[in-house]
């Protein structure tokens, strides 16, 4: 029995629904993109949802969103707070858009930043946080909103791997000026590829419009936000008003993603149980520290750090769980500052963030799935056990 990292949760119905794409013959973004961000608007109570090809491109669109907004745009130079473990693409269109990233260290429970140090990392020139929830725990959001209420902040909030997760009732993702969200293989909800954001805020909504479509104002209402039409039809049609890329899905994702939307909630009560079964077997183990649930996790996966002050032999633990058939990697990114990337950046730290880099060195995580993982869990906690002294 092999435990996977990932699997697909498509059935007959997200073949069928490519199935009627394909004798459509419309495979370029139109009406099933449309029905699914409507759909998706209204799953997560935001006024709009935008498709882009990734849950990358989405962080991309909503960064530049910032910097062409009518009104106290971000500028080349500005501060932006971010946590010291995310996916990469968290960081990159910060870092290609000249922005200054202030890194903040992680709580080891949680692996979400630590919201007591999120003030220490404002300065005259902090224009924006960015708030992650780590592998389907939601950070304190709450906190990073209240912050960014009362320091004037952009908030966007990269929920690419808590779809679905809650915090005092309310979706994450929602508690950003936007909220970004990744349906690659395996996340939550898988479209191929594809990546949504949302936002309650008309001006951004049209900004991403255009940015996701070359920068033009064909996907734009003819009353927006950006410009006044002037009348010709011809140049209408091809009026380019902010540097935008191609990031525009196919019909095929936006159509698997409306059947992927009809199974979520089913999905998400399935991984919090196997989450349930995970608690059971390692929570009261002092060799192993894993994710203390802030809210309401959506559990994308399981990470666990080994607990440094045994001095665990860690390439023992990775040989057995190889040896077991366990696929296991690193937890979601690691600490970024570790990467040969960083070199490329304009950046610094706000402590030598001995958290992530505990969880750089000591941590992992194996996959959940929306099925009964009861034996695959009860197979990992063995090995662990046998390993770990």
């Amino acid at each position: 029995m092999t435990f996977e990292l990932s699997s697909s949760s498509w059935g007959d119905e997200e073949i069928a629904a490519l199935q009627r794409v394909i004798t459509s013959g419309q495979f370029t973004m139109g009406p099933e993109v449309a029905a699914f961000e409507k759909t998706f608007a209204e799953y997560f109570g935001s006024r709009y949802a935008v498709m882009v090809n990734s849950g990358s491109s989405a962080n991309l669109a909503a960064v530049a969103s910032f910097f062409y907004r009518q009104e106290n745009p971000l500028q080349r130079g500005d501060e932006v707070i971010v946590p010291a473990i995310s996916w990469s693409t968290t960081y990159f269109p910060l870092q290609q858009y000249g922005l200054k990233l202030k890194f903040v260290d992680v709580d080891l429970r949680t692996l979400n930043v630590k919201p007591e140090d999120l003030e220490k990392a404002v300065t005259p020139k902090t224009r924006m946080i960015v708030g992650v929830s780590i592998l389907g725990n939601p950070a304190a959001l709450d906190t990073m909103r209240d912050l960014a209420d009362r320091h004037g902040l952009y908030f966007l909030e990269d929920n690419a791997e808590s779809v679905d997760a809650e915090l005092k009732g309310r979706k994450t993702g929602t508690f950003g000026d936007t909220g970004t969200f990744s349906f690659f293989f395996s996340h939550h909800i898988s479209t191929m590829e594809g990546g949504m954001v949302i936002t309650d805020d008309e001006e951004t909504c049209h900004l991403l419009r255009s940015i996701r479509a070359h920068g033009w104002t064909r996907d734009l209402p003819e009353n927006n936000t950006l410009v006044t039409s002037r009348g010709d039809d011809q140049f209408e049609a091809y009026r380019f008003v902010v540097p935008g890329y191609n990031l525009r899905p196919t019909e095929l994702s936006g159509a698997v993603g409306r059947e992927q939307m009809k199974k979520l909630p089913a999905m998400t009560r399935l991984r919090r149980k196997n989450l349930s079964k995970f608690q059971s077997l390692f929570r009261n183990d002092e060799r192993f520290i894993i994710q203390t649930e802030n809210g309401k996790s959506s559990s994308f996966s399981f990470p666990i750090v080994l607990d440094p002050a045994r001095n665990p032999d860690r390439e023992a633990v990775f040989s057995a769980l190889h040896e077991n058939d366990i696929r296991f990697r690193i937890i979601t990114g690691g600490c970024f500052t570790r990467h040969d990337a960083i070199k490329y950046f304009d950046y610094e730290t706000i402590d030598d963030l001995p958290n992530a880099n505990i969880a750089h060195d000591f941590g992992l995580f194996v996959g959940n799935h929306p099925r009964d993982l009861a034996s695959e869990l009860e197979k990992f906690y063995r090995v662990l056990d046998e390993t770990c002294n």
